[in-house]
């Protein structure tokens, strides 16, 4: 038997994951790229700008009708809150603050996710790690729909609507893939959104609620910023499971588009992230990439050989006796 075979319409693998290895090479032959790694200077800088902004627009959106609230939520708040969630991403590999203090990062984390109006980055640090550590690994790997999205959501019409609640697929997977004990941290982040939150009800109203939360869940459903989500590792092309987007939506996204060389070092930040596709070139400008998220989630909806199942799915020792 090979390396690859396709079994309940995933592409299981029996290797490795290919960053590990890359890694080694990279560093082997480019050991200045270890100085990209540690904390970035200019993200919590942003990070709370973009928290005061939001604040701000709580204030401005409180006496307009429900149509405007909902159409800026959309068009302006909701493109903020996106781009903290992958603020949150890169916090959750500690390069606000650096590996020596990791408390910082986690509560910066918890800044960071009150415009979100849903408590969720500590829960996101949580299983994140095991992304990056057991990267489509079955029942490890959260980011991997399940069998029941794999089979319903098969059509156009079902894939779009896959895609609108991609929020709560994220939200809600993870208990019935590989749940894990709450944490104090996550205790603490509910508190803290609760208690924000109600102080901007108590202040403006109901409406910079809704304005918040509408925006986390309209753009990151069907957006141009949401393409990341399926650019990331859907197979778009066999073989290959992590793909790069180097086009300008990475600008208000945290760079998140470099995503190969993010998997191969996760511990440098966003903003550095093109200096190592510039140091070591021939690792990354042959490999497939994307030109456009929009073009991405086309694809995805109405190519007949895409859908929730376009993924690359192998065991991990740690699971092995699931079977």
């Amino acid at each position: 038997m090979g390396n690859r075979v396709t079994r309940g319409n995933f592409e299981w693998v029996y290797t490795d994951q290919p960053h590990t290895q890359r890694r080694k090479e990279i560093l082997a032959k480019y050991p200045a790229i270890k100085s990209l790694m540690g904390p970035d200077p200019h993200l919590k800088w942003i990070v709370s700008c973009m928290v005061l902004t939001q604040f701000c627009a709580c204030y401005l959106v409180k006496d307009l009708s429900w149509r405007w609230v909902f159409f800026w939520a959309y068009a302006f708040g909701g493109c903020v809150n996106h781009s903290l969630t992958l603020a949150i991403h890169d916090i959750s590999h500690n390069v606000a603050f650096g590996n020596k203090f990791s408390r910082r990062n986690r509560w910066f984390a918890v800044f960071a996710n009150l415009p979100i109006g849903v408590p969720y980055s500590a829960s996101f640090k949580k299983y994140h790690v095991d992304h990056h550590r057991y990267l489509g690994g079955d029942k490890l790997d959260v980011d991997i729909p399940t069998d029941f999205e794999c089979w319903f959501f098969c059509t156009p019409m079902r894939k779009l609507l896959w895609l609108f609640l991609q929020p709560v697929f994220y939200a809600f997977r993870p208990l019935f893939v590989n749940p894990l004990a709450i944490t104090q941290m996550e205790i603490y982040n509910a508190l803290t959104q609760l208690a924000v939150n109600i102080m901007i009800y108590r202040l403006w109203g109901l409406k910079p609620i809704v304005y918040l939360i509408a925006g986390t869940v309209l753009c990151t459903g069907i957006h141009p910023f949401s393409g990341h989500f399926i650019a990331e590792h859907y197979l778009f092309l066999k073989g290959y499971e992590t793909y790069s987007y180097y086009g300008p939506l990475n600008w208000m996204t945290f760079n998140v588009g470099y995503h190969m060389e993010h998997h191969d070092f996760p511990s440098i930040s966003g903003f550095k992230l093109p200096m190592v596709r510039k140091i070591a070139p021939e690792y990354y400008d042959n490999l497939p990439q994307h030109h456009s998220w929009v073009q991405v989630l086309w694809d995805f909806v109405f190519k007949d050989t895409m859908g929730p199942a376009s993924r690359t799915k192998r065991i991990y020792k740690k699971d092995l006796k699931a079977f």
